[in-house]
């Protein structure tokens, strides 16, 4: 139990005060221990890495072992995994050849096949993202209809059709008689949208801290692989 709960729970409970006092100490020993736990983080990271791959190609594999459905897709990820770590490894990580300045292989084959599949699979959210609003900026509610018109003013401004579509409805501009939508849209994203995300944002950093001190004092213990006790 000392190994499993009470070792741990110390270590955390130290590492987590005393770097929150190093951000207060502006002394060199302060600004050095800083730097050593940096060089440790990447340590760390390497092996978790490590273990991430590791977990990914035993996933795959057993699904190909086994042939469970969708067994394919596994062997075309494993495929790729290795085709990308032989390439990635005799270019050195390096999209360029530095002696020649021309493209490697590596980044030949990221540019050509890696760019493309990320922006279908982006292009593909978009259907998603769009139905997503659709059922959203349904306007049952006060709060629902305010969002719906948020949403519709942001795309007139911002959107060239939405953009062509008002100046054919009022036509002119600043100095024209007419309305100039972008200005409007620049307010809608500088005010309301602000302040609305920077409340979020506060309550991400609350939270981010309330998060830290149950950490920090044992009373979350999810971590170590159990419940809150």
């Amino acid at each position: 139990m000392f190994f499993k709960r009470t070792l741990p729970l110390t270590i955390c409970f130290v590492m987590g005060v005393l770097f929150a006092a190093q951000y207060f100490v502006p002394h060199p020993w302060s600004e050095d221990l800083l730097t050593l736990s940096q060089e440790w983080t990447i340590v760390v990271g390497a092996f978790a890495a490590f273990l991430g791959y590791y977990s990914i190609v035993r996933v795959h594999a057993i699904k190909v072992k086994r042939h469970i459905p969708g067994w394919g897709f596994s062997v075309v990820a494993l495929a790729s995994f290795a085709v990308m770590f032989v390439l990635g490894c005799l270019a050195q990580g390096a999209s360029i050849d530095p002696a020649s300045g021309k493209q490697t292989v590596f980044g030949w084959v990221y540019s050509n096949m890696m760019v493309p599949l990320q922006g279908t699979m982006f292009s593909i959210l978009a259907f998603f993202i769009a139905s997503a609003a659709f059922r959203a900026f349904r306007a049952r509610t006060f709060e629902a209809a305010l969002l719906l018109l948020a949403a519709v003013v942001v795309m007139f401004g911002r959107v060239p059709l939405g953009e062509y579509i008002w100046k054919c409805i009022f036509p002119g501009g600043p100095g024209g008689g007419g309305i100039n939508m972008a200005n409007i849209t620049d307010w809608v994203m500088s005010f309301p949208n602000m302040a609305g995300q920077r409340g979020i944002a506060f309550g991400i950093v609350l939270g981010g801290l309330a998060m830290s001190l149950r950490i920090i004092f044992g009373i979350e213990k999810t971590y170590l692989g159990g419940g809150k006790e």
